[in-house]
């Protein structure tokens, strides 16, 4: 993995460094807190669907070069951490530009917290990249603040044009 030594969000928005590979779609960035070093990874796999990814998010296992997404690792950084995949999410966009990224938490309240983590920059994200919410039923529809979601998907508003058109 090669070091990514530039960062994509403003300096408002705390994060950690990260290490991506040529592709760009894994991330690693280490946690730093209470509990110590924590090693995490983000990765952007392919879905069955052309030029849809998905977004997965962990805690690194050696063990098995793997991602555990059900570990609480409750190091006291959420907000660094969510700013972290926030700025790996740039990069990969940035190298996949047709992407269209699937997002959803491991548990209820982790999509609620991706979901709180978006509406808080609901204004910055939206001024680049359309963002949906899906509900059952009901399907995907653009993102609403005050709605409770399954699962998010996100794009370049230049891919949301293509399909308008």
């Amino acid at each position: 993995m090669q070091a990514n030594t530039h960062t994509k969000l403003p300096v408002k928005f705390p994060q950690y460094a990260f290490s991506t590979e040529e592709n760009r779609d894994a991330f690693r960035f280490t946690s730093v807190g209470p509990k110590g070093e924590i090693k995490k990874i983000v990765l952007y796999s392919r879905t069955g669907i052309n030029n849809v990814y998905n977004l997965a998010f962990g805690d690194y296992n050696g063990h098995n070069d793997d991602l555990d997404d059900l570990s609480v690792s409750d190091n006291r950084d959420t907000q660094k951490i969510l700013a972290t995949i926030a700025s790996t999410f740039l990069v990969f966009i940035e190298n996949h530009p047709k992407a269209w990224v699937l997002a959803e938490g491991s548990t209820k309240a982790r999509t609620r917290l991706y979901r709180i983590g978006i509406s808080q920059n609901l204004t910055d994200i939206s001024s680049e990249f359309a963002i949906f919410g899906y509900m059952d039923p009901g399907g995907w529809q653009p993102f609403n603040k005050n709605t409770d979601y399954m699962r998010f998907m996100i794009t370049s508003k230049q891919n949301l044009q293509h399909y308008e058109d």
